[in-house]
């Protein structure tokens, strides 16, 4: 929890208007158990406030060390034939318990800071794009945050993901 509080107050940026009290409060057994499993995985998370949830995210600099040589997800990995990857993306986030971040989750987390500039992330893809055998990805080089795709079934030692798990979701009306 000193971790947690410490690296909260570090990065006013990525909750403005919250206090640590705020959100200690809604820490619930499971939320804890989540995080922890980010924690050891390399992910340094913290509280980011989005449009429409607050969300414990990884903000480590770079991908979760320990996330990374992943295919984006249990189908891909299963059709692999030559060496294929110990896990998936999918299947590690589900077993985790974090969803993986969306194109514009991913997008607004670099408008607070610089992620991502020597590795890159899975993102959660479009189902247009999974059912045709794609899966995408997204890193910030030159300034820009890049967009780009791969077959569901590459895995590279620099690519990884970074998830979160949600606190607050504005849709339901809840508020802090």
């Amino acid at each position: 929890m000193e971790l947690l509080k410490q690296r909260f107050e570090e990065h006013m940026n990525r909750h403005p208007d919250l206090t640590w009290d705020d959100v200690e409060k809604r820490l619930t057994a499971n939320i804890r158990k989540v995080i922890e499993n980010m924690e050891q995985t390399g992910g340094e998370p913290d509280v980011v406030v989005f449009k429409d949830k607050i969300a414990y995210v990884d903000c480590c600099k770079e991908s979760p060390k320990d996330r990374r040589s992943f295919c984006f997800d249990e189908e891909a990995r299963v059709k692999r034939k030559k060496n294929p990857p110990k896990s998936s993306v999918q299947e590690e986030a589900s077993r985790m318990g974090i969803k993986l971040l969306s194109i514009q989750d991913y997008q607004y987390l670099q408008s607070l800071e610089d992620f991502d500039l020597k590795t890159s992330s899975w993102v959660a893809t479009p189902d247009s794009i999974r059912e045709k055998g794609g899966a995408v990805f997204m890193e910030k080089r030159y300034g820009t945050v890049f967009l780009y795709h791969n077959g569901a079934d590459s895995y590279y030692s620099s690519r990884g993901f970074r998830g979160y798990i949600e606190m607050i979701n504005y849709h339901n009306k809840c508020n802090i």
